[in-house]
């Protein structure tokens, strides 16, 4: 069968609490063709119904009108349904939200032994998901004890166990690390290479999108592009008008372009050996000396978090989540902490605001007024959590309240604030985290995921917290969402807050924080800035960090320039397109 999946005509709408069809319609006239055994990517704005059209290949739903047929397979009665979900396997943001098995082999048997799989082909079945994995010496395992990146490979090894034909990966590396997702994404293209899985995903991340054969963009409930990933990136003002980005590679690619006075084809990035030589061959052609680029070192204020010799352990010594950790943190500044899962980063943020409190060691908070404040100290703990505020990875599992005006206002319920004075800090602090005002009134649950992830920070920030820590604030948003939320905390971090961001993404660590503090196994392995911590591509790997695409993007042609032009001066890479693209080309120009 040459066609996996034919979606024609589809229009789709949701329905109410009271039953009623939405004026809005999630899918309005959709139609794609994907081919059985390729590789795909869906992309398109939060709300364009990406996750919808999901939802409608693997029956969860069911068009308003319009056709659909999944392997042949019209959906047209009960029957029909269960045949095409025994054929789709579905992995979801969360894995968290998927597991059902207390112990990992018997999470991955789940699905199988629902479809009837009988022995020993159960037993054969999920020990051969476990090994494809590398989740065979962990079969015994609770599943509840695996960090993120094992347990998205639990999802997978849960899928491949029912002998999927299709597998629809929703926004499943969003919450994933570099390294654990490129061990994901690595199994993904396994399966698809060597078994012939036709495989979807759903991303907001354009340089995962770049590793497939085709992609498809929905807009507003429509595919308005299709093509491979050098068709599609080869239109850069099509593709940010659907409110999407270009991988960084070839947004640097398109900076040096305009620089050159050049265009780019799409045989120009083709692949990777393709977009280097494009870049050099743009960058050699620039005959204008771009104007020099300067960085405003940011003054390093006065010390506002000290952490001093900070060990954790969750099993009573035989495991240190932290071991002997010494940092310091800055008044006004962005530090990033970044690192592989299960290095620790929760464990620290945990112990930032007394949540979790040191077993040895101490976190002192100074204040203006020249006093200091002990997580070690019990008095001192109500204090400290009023002066630094704490936004979790999933924000939906911190809000409880009836509604999003509630929910905000709850911290501030408890401290005995005045009514009146309660109204205008909740409209300040939900307008400062970029919430409308009509919203306050809907329950928490009814918004979108940048919606809650929003509603979480403006409960914290309607404290008004001296520093503010956040565990992957942009993780799952698409590229607007991102851009705006990382406006709101450089406009935070201007008005004088302290800001802490636990982050996977290095190209994002790389642009927006002023020093990043890596963790690995629970110690402290290197801090700088991203120049200090990237222009030595060895070292960082020693540390455990992933290379931010532009600046190993910037390695590769920084190494074919020096060929080209030898004894030639290269400044460190940079964090921004931009200014990169102006670097290489000066220091070209300049030889």
């Amino acid at each position: 069968m040459d066609c996996a999946v034919q979606v024609k005509n589809v229009v789709f709408s949701y329905k109410n609490e009271e039953g009623e069809v939405t004026p809005d319609k999630a899918l309005n006239g959709i139609s794609l063709d994907i081919k059985a055994g390729s590789y795909c990517a869906v992309l398109g704005p939060n709300g364009s119904g990406k996750s919808t059209l999901a939802k409608i290949i693997d029956v969860l739903e069911f068009p308003d009108e319009g056709d659909v047929a999944v392997l042949g397979v019209v959906p047209s009665d009960e029957d029909k349904c269960y045949e095409i979900r025994q054929n789709c396997a579905y992995v979801f943001q969360n894995p968290d939200n998927q597991i059902v098995g207390t112990i990992v082999e018997e999470d991955v048997a789940f699905g199988p032994e629902n479809l009837g799989v009988p022995l020993p082909e159960l037993r054969e079945r999920v020990d051969a998901a476990l090994k494809y994995t590398g989740l065979y010496e962990l079969k015994d395992r609770e599943a509840a004890t695996l960090s993120g990146g094992q347990k998205q490979k639990l999802a997978i090894a849960g899928a491949l166990a029912m002998n999927p034909k299709i597998l629809i990966l929703d926004e499943s590396t969003a919450m994933l690390d570099p390294v654990s997702r490129d061990e994901f994404l690595n199994i993904v293209e396994d399966l698809n290479r060597d078994k012939g899985i036709t495989v979807i995903t759903i991303t907001h991340d354009m340089n995962e999108a770049a590793r497939c054969e085709k992609i498809f963009v929905v807009e507003n409930g429509s595919v308005t592009m299709e093509g491979t990933p050098a068709y599609i990136f080869s239109h850069p003002d099509a593709v940010k008008k659907a409110g999407l980005d270009l991988p960084q590679d070839i947004d640097l690619i398109y900076e040096l372009a305009e620089l050159s006075d050049s265009s780019v084809d799409e045989e120009d990035l083709y692949d990777d050996s393709s977009k280097v030589r494009t870049a050099v061959r743009l960058a050699s052609k620039a005959v204008d000396m771009p104007k020099q680029t300067h960085y405003d070192k940011r003054e390093q204020g006065r010390k506002i978090l000290q952490i001093t010799d900070l060990s954790y352990s969750y099993d009573s010594g035989k495991h240190y989540a932290l071991e002997h950790i010494d940092l310091e943190v800055y008044d006004g500044e962005i530090l990033a902490v970044v690192g592989k899962s299960g290095c620790g980063k929760t464990t620290l943020i945990s112990h930032l605001n007394g949540i979790v409190r040191p077993q040895t060691g101490d976190v002192t908070l100074f204040r203006e007024d020249g006093t200091d404040l002990s997580t070690t100290r019990k008095k001192d703990i109500a204090a400290i959590r009023s002066s630094v505020g704490l936004v979790f990875q999933y924000p939906e599992y911190q809000l409880f309240e009836e509604t999003v005006e509630k929910d905000i206002a709850y911290g501030l319920i408890n401290m005995g604030a005045a009514e009146d004075n309660i109204s205008v800090r909740v409209k300040e602090a939900a307008r400062i985290a970029g919430l409308s005002e009509d919203v306050l009134g809907k329950s928490p649950f009814e918004l979108s995921g940048g919606q809650k992830r929003r509603a979480a920070l403006a409960g914290v920030l309607v404290m008004k917290p001296k520093v503010l820590v956040l565990d992957e604030p942009a993780a799952g948003l698409d590229p607007k969402g991102r851009r705006d939320m990382f406006e709101t905390i450089k406009a935070l971090r201007d008005a004088g807050t302290t800001i802490i961001i636990v982050s996977h993404n290095m190209d994002e660590a790389a642009r927006f924080a002023d020093r990043i503090v890596c963790l690995k196994e629970g110690k402290k392995v290197a801090q700088g800035t991203a120049s200090e911590l990237f222009e030595d591509e060895k070292k960082a790997r020693e540390c455990g960090l992933s290379m931010p695409v532009l600046y190993d993007f910037s390695s590769k042609i920084r190494n074919e320039l020096s060929k080209l032009h030898p004894g030639i001066s290269l400044m460190p890479p940079l964090p921004f397109c931009g200014d990169e693209a102006r670097s290489i080309v000066r220091s070209v120009l300049s030889c």
